[in-house]
């Protein structure tokens, strides 16, 4: 009994410390990471697309070292693709207060259309393109089974494209998000700035894109593969 009332709060203090050590250091990596996409932003909007910045460049702009850069990233590239990852993030989170601002599903999906080809407006696209343009044309290294950055966007449009009777908005909504950011990344390297026309087109097209079917429909119509014959 004396054993074990002295042995068990001693494990209870040690795991506590532990613990704090821990969060401690979570938080100063956490800080470290923050800091290297913030320094890299800035030093990629300065040099645009005229040069590609070096490691040694991001690592004094965030006047940190270069074991605390690849303690984190191992490598440039890696890094580029961590910056294009979260500004993902920052335009789904955009395109969902955006979506919040509307009353109906289509008005949810217009929204969102004008979110993402707001990447295309003048000041934005500048960044864009260089942050693009240093990833060299190579996909972002992502998670296996982590989603796309089209795939983030998608699940904003499944609750809209749902409401208006799509029998299936996770593919419906897939295909609309690759599209449109698809559209995004031409209007991105033609240097054009979508216009009024230009979102409406979009936002008429993604809704056309709902697959509907209705409860009179013939099965054929509902399996669309059994309407062709086999090869």
């Amino acid at each position: 009994m004396g054993e074990n009332s002295l042995t068990r709060p001693e494990v209870d203090v040690v795991g506590r410390i532990a613990a704090r050590a821990l969060a401690k250091r979570e938080a100063t990596y956490a800080d470290e990471v923050r800091r290297l996409l913030d320094a890299a932003l800035a030093v990629i909007r300065a040099s645009g697309t005229a040069s590609r910045p070096r490691v040694a460049d991001i690592v004094a702009a965030a006047g940190l070292s270069n074991d605390a850069f690849y303690r984190h990233f191992p490598s440039k590239d890696a890094l580029i693709s961590a910056l294009i990852e979260d500004g993902a993030e920052r335009l789904v989170r955009y395109a969902d207060r955006r979506m919040r601002t509307a009353d109906t599903p289509e008005g949810q999906v217009r929204r969102w259309v004008e979110a993402v080809l707001s990447q295309a407006a003048d000041a934005t696209a500048t960044l864009t393109r260089a942050v693009l343009w240093n990833a060299g044309g190579s996909a972002p290294d992502i998670d296996a089974g982590s989603p796309t950055p089209s795939g983030r966007l998608a699940t904003l449009l499944y609750r809209a494209f749902a409401d208006m009777g799509s029998q299936d908005p996770e593919f419906d909504a897939g295909l609309v998000a690759h599209a449109t950011v698809g559209s995004l990344t031409d209007f991105l390297w033609r240097r054009v700035e979508p216009t009024a026309a230009d979102i409406d087109r979009t936002t008429a097209f993604c809704l056309r894109a709902i697959t509907r079917i209705n409860s009179g429909d013939s099965a054929a119509e509902r399996n669309l593969p059994n309407r062709f014959p086999a090869s």
